[in-house]
């Protein structure tokens, strides 16, 4: 009987068995190099997963926030949920998040590798660098023209942009999203690169308002192209490639205000214009005896530009929304920041930035806007440099810590009845209770990540909120008919989290309110 063999001579029963001891041996030397990595210790708990694709379905939840929640309360303060082979942990308690984000923070400073950051344009954003030397110069530069000092001479130019969506939002209410966006872009547009802005169809609102749609990439599990880098290559042509159409549009954007901006800037310091903005003062600074620093410090200088308005313009939107909507379903809340407003302000000025430390009311409400519906629920995420023990449990180097921001806002010890938008929680004999914890600890980041434009951030939330309280009231949307519309809380899954609905009511206090709106009421250039 004849016998069968392959092309080399070998029967086929041969191969097999070689190909056999060949996988057992890879996988016997795959566990023991996994043994000595690990020391034996298992990786943190989490609920199962499934074979290649992990847990993708869970990290495509609605709410996530929510559910990264339940998995916390199920599995303990911190979740291994891996996605198509990345490791990937949920921190849920504020105990896991000082200990491995900020007393650890020289191995978890650094940020997720994505395909796609460069895919959206977004590999000049400082704020998703990786931790190094070429990071430390972005955040340095910022730093320098955004600690607490410098953030003050800001104030001016935030009152004056915040007086314009006064009269706006007197002209005209039912625009409200519009005219919050048009606020804080003709602020920091001014302050960054020195340039007004035109009140209608201006050129640089649209395209800074397209680099921003880019965050939509960043959606947990919404593009396939997160977990399978090679989806990058595939032509927009190809059925299904459609994401590259939206990538290309936002890098286009991205690009345009990156470049575009500062060469606006450069040209406007010929007269002066704009000698006074960030962006200028970055330029004057340059190295001219050395072209290779000179052209590398002024990629710095269009990074920091494009990271400092993309970094405060959505969460700053999203506040200020979550605000009005706050209003509308707790009138008691805006009445009592009324009646501090008129006692320590009084009926013949705007506040201004100088009035905060009297107004504890206020502060108050501000830290409840923080905390109640936070813009980013998880903050950036952070990634390990390398493996590490915690609590007993094994975490591989190059896994993804998500921080779950929203969970420990919500944390019912921490703030009773969590869902109610309630200042008095930061209050204590009409003063603020410094032992109640300050949501600023978990809104802007972490460790050596925590967002620097913070106290400019603040300044801006201060002097909006009180201003509008000040001089209008807001109430319940009505339809047609003249009828309240329900009104609930909902925001969307966004990396940057919006209320999907913040339809209000706004009118004038009073008469003396609408002429306070409009004595002196700047106007912007209607150049664009």
């Amino acid at each position: 009987m004849a016998i069968i063999v392959g092309p080399s001579g070998i029967p086929p029963s041969t191969w097999g068995l070689a190909l056999f001891v060949l996988a057992v041996s890879y996988y016997a030397l795959s566990l023991a190099s996994w043994h000595r990595r690990s020391r034996g210790r298992p990786l943190p708990p989490g609920p199962k997963s499934l074979p290649f694709i992990g847990n993708l379905s869970h990290m495509r939840k609605a709410a996530p926030w929510r559910a990264h929640q339940e998995l916390c309360q199920k599995y303990g303060d911190f979740v291994y949920v891996p996605v198509m082979g990345q490791s990937i942990v949920i921190l849920g308690s504020p105990r896991v998040l000082s200990d491995l984000l900020e007393k650890r923070s020289a191995v978890t400073s650094d940020k997720p590798h994505s395909a796609l950051i460069p895919l959206a344009g977004q590999d000049g954003n400082f704020s998703l660098m990786g931790y190094g030397p070429w990071w430390r110069r972005h955040r340095r530069a910022f730093w320098q023209h955004f600690f607490p000092a410098a953030s003050e001479g800001y104030r001016p130019i935030q009152r004056k942009s915040t007086q314009v969506l006064l009269r706006k939002l007197l002209d005209d209410p039912t625009q409200l999203v519009d005219h919050i966006r048009y606020t804080f872009t003709s602020a920091i547009v001014k302050i960054l690169y020195g340039l007004d802005v035109a009140e209608k169809n201006d050129k640089y609102i649209a395209m800074m308002a397209r680099a921003l749609e880019g965050g939509e990439a960043f959606v947990p599990g919404k593009y396939y192209v997160e977990f399978l880098p090679f989806l990058r290559h595939i032509p927009a042509w190809v059925p299904g490639a459609g994401f590259q159409k939206d990538f290309a549009r936002w890098r286009h954007a991205a690009e345009w205000v990156r470049s575009t901006m500062v060469e606006k800037t450069k040209e406007g310091m010929a007269d002066g214009r704009t000698s006074q903005s960030v962006v200028a003062q970055l330029i004057a600074s340059l190295d001219e005896v050395d072209p290779h620093s000179s052209a590398e410090e002024l990629e710095v200088v269009k990074n920091v530009a494009l990271t400092s308005y993309e970094g405060g313009a959505d969460t700053t939107y999203s506040t200020l929304q979550t605000f009005f909507v706050a209003m509308v379903l707790h009138p008691e809340v805006q009445k009592k920041a009324q009646a501090e407003l008129d006692a320590v302000v009084g009926p013949n000025r705007l506040p201004d930035h100088s009035d905060q430390p009297d107004l504890p009311y206020m502060n108050a409400l501000i830290k409840e806007a923080l905390r109640w519906a936070p813009a980013l629920p998880f903050s950036i995420p952070h990634r390990t440099i390398e493996d590490m023990e915690y609590d007993g449990y094994f975490i591989p180097a190059g896994t993804i810590l998500i921080p779950n921001t929203w969970a420990c806002l919500h944390d019912p010890e921490v703030y009773p009845d969590p869902e109610r938008f309630m200042p008095e929680r930061f209050l204590k004999d009409d003063k603020l209770d410094l032992d109640v914890c300050d949501p600023g600890r978990f809104a802007f980041g972490y460790g050596r990540r925590v967002c620097p434009g913070r106290h400019f951030a603040d300044a801006s939330l201060f002097i909006n909120l009180a201003m509008i309280l000040h001089v209008f009231n807001i109430t319940a949307p009505l339809d047609t008919d003249g009828k309240e519309i329900p009104m609930r809380l909902k925001m969307t899954d966004s990396i940057v989290s919006f209320p999907e609905d913040c339809r209000c009511t706004i009118k004038a206090r009073s008469a003396r309110a609408r002429q306070l709106i409009l004595a002196d009421a700047p106007r912007a250039d209607t150049q664009g």
